[in-house]
């Protein structure tokens, strides 16, 4: 379901034989009635691109991207879903791969990082609120255990 994910986050597709002749571009084989089933399961829906063709998108695409320089699925499952933190003063946003904010928001949450009070996720983007007086590099040393490439 990750290469779905990626597959149709990253690529405008507007029918199930696209998006299954996508995955088979990537290497997996799936029947149409798989495909119909994780997509259900994904909450799959169409909306209007920019061109006013419509296309599948993700149910957490608040406004509808498309990433510009679109990557193999296979190569996008190979690294993880953090992309970048910021931060300013007590706050700190991490950027992220569509679709992974949530899982790493939930892993963050369910740490025991004393500098970190609590995150909200949304499909890219978690904020971060940190403990006031705690210093950026203990932050991040934290969450390298979760965030292995965050150095």
């Amino acid at each position: 379901m990750e290469a779905l994910k990626m597959i149709i986050s990253s690529k405008e597709l507007s029918n199930q034989e696209e998006v299954l002749q996508a995955l088979r571009e990537e290497g997996y084989q799936l029947t149409q009635a798989t495909l119909s089933r994780d997509m259900k399961q994904l909450k799959v829906a169409k909306a209007a691109s920019m061109n006013g063709k419509y296309v599948y998108v993700l149910p957490n695409e608040t406004m509808y991207k498309r990433i510009t320089n679109p990557r193999l699925a296979s190569e996008m499952l190979e690294s993880p879903g953090f992309v970048s933190i910021n931060f300013s003063k007590n706050m700190a946003v991490i950027k992220t791969r569509p679709g992974y904010a949530s899982a790493i928001a939930y892993n963050i949450d369910n740490s025991d990082i004393p500098e970190v009070l609590g995150t909200i996720a949304g499909d890219d983007t978690i904020f971060l609120v940190i403990k006031e007086g705690s210093q950026k590099n203990d932050v991040i040393e934290g969450l390298s255990p979760i965030i292995p490439n965050i150095w």
